[in-house]
């Protein structure tokens, strides 16, 4: 399928984002199942096959599956383990990875789209085990720590974007909180992520093109992740 294909979100889908948050039960959801499947999936889908191959000009190594359980998450929630028992997301929910491989232990591109707000980023929100052990030797080694600084300012100096993953209140014990990179530390996940308005654009072609340029300017966050761990 072509970029043209995709000619923006349309005003059903926000109809139905808007409408799963104010009545999150079964019974609006099965009323209003046909809705799901041609504004929340069938949309979603189409702006999937539209991106996806235009990923690789920002990492040959981002994949993506235009199905269900491949870049796009399923509506329903797993609340076995969450005290929120509502059972559907309010949100589109896409994932993009780095690799051959579909999972949570590489990088990749983010988008999360509300009825009337965006968020869309680079990078891993939490590194496993091994991976964290990784990345905290290479922020205080003098040369990979020096890039890991590079790309975030860098990120920061292109747009209103956020880094996250900081979530330790202090740093590890074992390490040097007087270190000039021990902020870095904090981390046990690295992204970085841009919140906007889910505005008229998203409803246009032009909306890929915006992602786009977003997910570019925020990827040497993962670019550093890729090389360093």
């Amino acid at each position: 399928m072509s970029a043209e294909a995709f000619g923006g979100f349309p005003a059903g889908t926000f109809t139905f984002l808007r409408g799963i948050a104010a009545h999150n039960d079964k019974a609006w959801f099965q009323e209003h199942r046909a809705d799901h499947d041609e504004f929340y999936v069938g949309a979603a889908l189409r702006f999937v096959e539209s991106i996806g191959p235009r990923l690789r000009a920002i990492s040959r190594s981002l994949k993506f599956e235009a199905r269900v359980n491949g870049s796009l998450f399923r509506i329903q929630r797993d609340v076995r383990f969450s005290k929120d028992k509502s059972p559907y997301k309010t949100h589109l929910d896409l994932w993009f990875w780095a690799g051959e491989r579909r999972g949570w232990d590489s990088p990749g591109c983010f988008f999360r789209m509300f009825h009337d707000r965006l968020i869309i980023g680079a990078g891993m929100h939490q590194f496993e085990k091994a991976q964290l052990a990784a990345y905290r030797e290479a922020a205080l080694d003098g040369k990979r720590g020096r890039a890991l600084v590079e790309a975030l300012d860098q990120v920061r100096r292109a747009g209103p974007y956020t880094i996250g993953g900081a979530t330790r209140k202090s740093v590890p014990r074992g390490f040097d909180g007087g270190h000039e990179r021990a902020p870095l530390l904090l981390h046990e996940g690295l992204f970085a992520t841009l919140e906007a308005r889910a505005s008229k654009q998203a409803r246009t072609p032009g909306f890929v093109d915006y992602c786009l340029g977003h997910l570019a300017a925020m990827w040497p966050v993962a670019r550093w992740i890729q090389s360093a761990l």
